[in-house]
């Protein structure tokens, strides 16, 4: 190696800034350092000292003209390598965070409070394989950092080219500190990240954690959006639907040439448009490593896979293995690719929601490897414990430390990222809780802002009013899209109805669906509470100023039972998942009809598809937003597993071809039930249902039975569009006949009976022998009675009587 000697220089500080990039033109493997020392020269000025080392394969020629004055001139005279790529080095500015072209160039800027130095890594593609940084460029401390944030502007040809940090400082786990500059890390702000093209594929030598960088954008990476704009629904009028992006089509039966992608689901949003979705919510597609989990399942005979993606590894980066493009040009494809998806969602009238994951991240505890935060920055993105051990509000090893300046600040600038360039239309949150918690900066001041009289302060106590949820609620941008928390966290802090609000967040409303499975399932005492679900739950969110579309009901979800297997079984069956049946809820609040698994009397299959019709009635009658779980449509089941997350298989993908078995069962009860909903004005209210649109009734018009051992509960809603609508839930193991309100100069017709086989459980305008159908209950609605079978649901529709 040739090194250059050290040249001693006389140079006017105020000229250094603007000199100093001259000498910054570096190749493979170089770095300049830069040290001030205060001595006099000739006129009184102070002088630098600048030091160039470690310049591989090229020699310089340095000229310096100083004059009297302290003025200096430097100029720099490079001979290259054949073939070396050229770069010039100039200072660069703090903002904004990430890598961004402009002015011919790329400025890297990244936040990190305790480094003691730093250094940006270079990679062609291949030299990434190759585990060898193609370039490398250690920034100055005097000169490349702005407080805490290091930063260097670079110009170059960057095309196919990807980039990471090394970062060092102490590493003393004890005081939360992971530096070590062996290791390149992936920048927090990166907008694709690189490392495995082919989904559960590994890399050779069976390496699970492939070396990661980001991609360097480029100036000319426009993408068409078509005239593009926010759907902006009101949230009253969503009908939300739980889907992951490689399980809507990887099961062969999806018939696309892109399975399991953006692309192959953008393919097959004609499905969701049909069965009435107007809204989806993609389980977590920013970068994860789906080998993290990876180990043989002896059960399966298979590997197992981080398949939920409930890890996060980059939040600006979407899964670069959900593209059919993979790496190509460095990810760029990629994000089109999602782009794309979302641009064909709101063609369809379909809005986009990422579930998002900011409570931990896939580096776990101590235990974990160094990816990104960790080695850059880990007292701040990680609640610590004053001896620095690793808070665990999350239940996966560690706590993003979301009430953190500079955390905060982090999510926002991702959020908004998601929002303005991505084009998506919200979030939910989940393990929202953990947004509430205090940071662990150890000082009530920096939390609080004040001192509190207690010493008994303790990182992630809950606030009244954290900071980030302070921010994203009032932020120009954030506080006009949909924002969903799952108000609840793994360190047993529960706040649905209670989640920290200012008017606009909703909540998974997990009481609704443990309320609802109760009362539809049998169970005595449930009556007045599953009637207050029906409402939109008042009880919970009325009194603290919020409405009913403050509530996402769901009954299923991804976590749990499917809608089939609630009604299948009693108990879980994860065994498949490799650990001794111990994880996954225990208490399910299911019940399996009178025999356990698939595999029953013709009774009991009746039954299971009667419940399941009132499970989904009930969901769309209610006040609030409902939410469906992918594959409950059609009676997707698992098997009794109520814990799919390391599962790449059947389990979790949705069958197109059991979708099109059903499409005159099941699945069209689902698509007609969603477009009664959209149809009717009074199910999708702005604000709590009163006496004078809603009257309760019980087996007779308005006496209903709030008793412990009752098991119906009946409204009527007057409706704009429908003029009056009677809905009623006999829960009861024994039927019964009904007395319908009296209303004169009109007949209630019947619409919906789940109690009824196919096609006739619902009575569409299109059903060939609908008259005849309603005709034979023509003897009892003329005296206003209708019989309701044992566990079953009803929907009549009021009309004039000469019509």
């Amino acid at each position: 190696m040739e090194l250059a000697k050290d040249v001693p220089s006389l140079v006017s500080p105020s000229t250094f800034g603007r000199w100093r990039s001259k000498l910054g033109v570096f190749g493979k493997h170089s770095s300049v350092s830069a040290k001030r020392e205060r001595s006099r020269d000739l006129v009184g000025t102070s002088v630098v000292m600048i030091t160039m080392s470690g310049i591989r394969n090229r020699r310089e020629s340095l000229v310096i003209n100083a004059s009297s004055t302290g003025a200096a001139e430097v100029e720099t005279a490079v001979a290259e390598r054949p073939g070396l790529a050229v770069f010039k080095v100039l200072a660069g500015t703090p903002a904004p965070l990430g890598a961004t072209a402009c002015n011919g160039g790329v400025n890297f800027a990244i936040c990190s409070s305790s480094a003691s130095a730093a250094t940006l890594c270079l990679f062609t593609l291949s030299d990434l394989k190759a585990n060898r940084v193609t370039e490398q460029i250690s920034l100055d401390p005097l000169f490349n950092k702005t407080g805490d944030i290091w930063h260097v502007f670079v110009q170059g040809e960057f095309k196919d080219m990807l980039y990471g940090y090394k970062f060092d400082g102490r590493f003393s786990p004890e005081e939360g500190h992971y530096f070590d500059y062996s290791r390149i890390l992936l920048d927090p702000y990166a907008k694709a990240v690189i490392s495995r093209g082919d989904y559960g594929v590994l890399e050779p030598g069976g390496d699970c954690w492939s070396q990661m960088a980001g991609m360097i954008p480029i100036s000319d990476d426009e993408f068409d959006w078509e005239g593009d704009l926010p759907l902006n629904y009101p949230q009253k009028d969503l009908i939300i639907y739980e889907m992951h992006v490689r399980g809507f089509t990887r099961h062969d039966s999806s018939q696309t040439d892109s399975p399991g992608t953006y692309r192959g689901a953008a393919n097959k949003l004609d499905h969701l448009e049909e069965l009435g979705v107007n809204c989806i919510e993609l389980m977590p597609c920013q970068e994860f490593n789906e080998l993290e989990y990876f180990s043989f399942n002896s059960i399966l005979g298979e590997n197992k896979s981080n398949f939920w993606g409930y890890s996060t590894v980059n939040y600006f980066s979407p899964m670069i293995r959900y593209s059919s493009a993979g790496m190509n040009n460095c990810g760029l494809d990629a994000i089109n690719e999602f782009k794309t998806l979302v641009k064909e969602a709101h063609k369809r009238g379909i809005e986009v929601l990422l579930d998002v994951v900011f409570n931990h991240t896939a580096e776990g505890n101590e235990n974990g490897p160094i990816l990104s935060f960790r080695g850059i920055d880990n007292s701040t993105y990680y609640m610590l414990a004053p001896k620095g051990g690793f808070y665990n509000y999350s239940g996966c090893g560690n706590t993003f430390n979301c009430n953190h300046p500079a955390v905060r600040q982090f999510i926002i600038d991702c959020l908004r990222y998601w929002v303005t360039e991505m084009h998506v239309d919200g979030f939910r949150f989940d393990l929202a809780s953990i947004m509430t918690r205090s940071s662990s900066l150890w000082d009530p001041v920096n939390v609080y802002g004040h001192p509190i009289e207690s010493d008994s302060f303790t990182t992630g106590t809950p606030l009244g009013s954290p900071p980030l949820i302070d921010m994203m609620s009032n932020d120009p941008i954030l506080s006009k899209v949909k924002l969903i928390a799952e108000a609840w966290d793994a360190g047993g802090l529960y706040q649905v109805g209670k989640f920290p609000h200012w008017s606009i967040w909703s909540e998974w409303n997990g009481q609704y669906r443990d309320t609802v499975r109760q009362f539809i399932k049998g169970t005595n005492g449930f009556s007045g509470a599953f009637a207050q679900c029906l409402c939109g739950s008042p009880n919970l969110y009325q009194e603290g100023g919020r409405k009913p579309w403050n509530s996402i009901n769901f009954v299923c979800a991804h976590d749990g039972f499917t809608l089939a297997d609630l009604v299948t079984y009693n108990n879980k069956y994860n065994l498949s998942n490799g650990e001794d049946n111990r994880d996954g809820e225990n208490h399910n609040l299911s019940w399996n009809c009178g025999e356990e698994g698939e595999f029953a009397s013709i009774t009991v299959r009746r039954l299971r598809k009667r419940q399941m019709r009132n499970f989904f009635l009930c969901l769309m009658v209610s006040q609030g937003v409902p939410m469906i779980y992918m594959g409950d449509e059609y009676g997707h089941t698992k098997g009794g597993n109520n814990n799919t997350y390391c599962h790449d298989n059947y389990l979790n993908y949705f069958r197109w071809d059991r979708k099109e078995e059903s499409s005159s069962d099941f699945y069209r009860f689902c698509r007609l039930m969603t477009k009664f909903r959209q149809e009717c004005e009074s199910l999708g209210l702005e604000d709590f249902p009163t006496a004078e649109r809603l009257q309760w009734h019980g087996r007779h018009p308005g006496m209903p039975d709030w008793s412990e051992t009752s098991r119906f509960v009946a409204f009527s809603m007057t409706d704009a569009v429908k003029g009056e609508i009677y809905v009623a839930f006999n829960t009861s193991h024994l039927p019964v006949t009904i007395t319908l309100p009296n209303r004169p100069g009109y007949r209630w017709e019947p619409l919906v009976d789940t109690g009824k086989p196919t096609p006739y459980d619902f009575l569409s305008d299109d059903l060939p022998d609908r008259d005849t159908a309603v005709k034979q209950y023509a003897h009892f609605l003329n005296s206003d009675l209708y019989p309701m079978l044992s566990y079953s649901s009803i929907i009549l529709v009021l009309h004039p009587a000469d019509a």
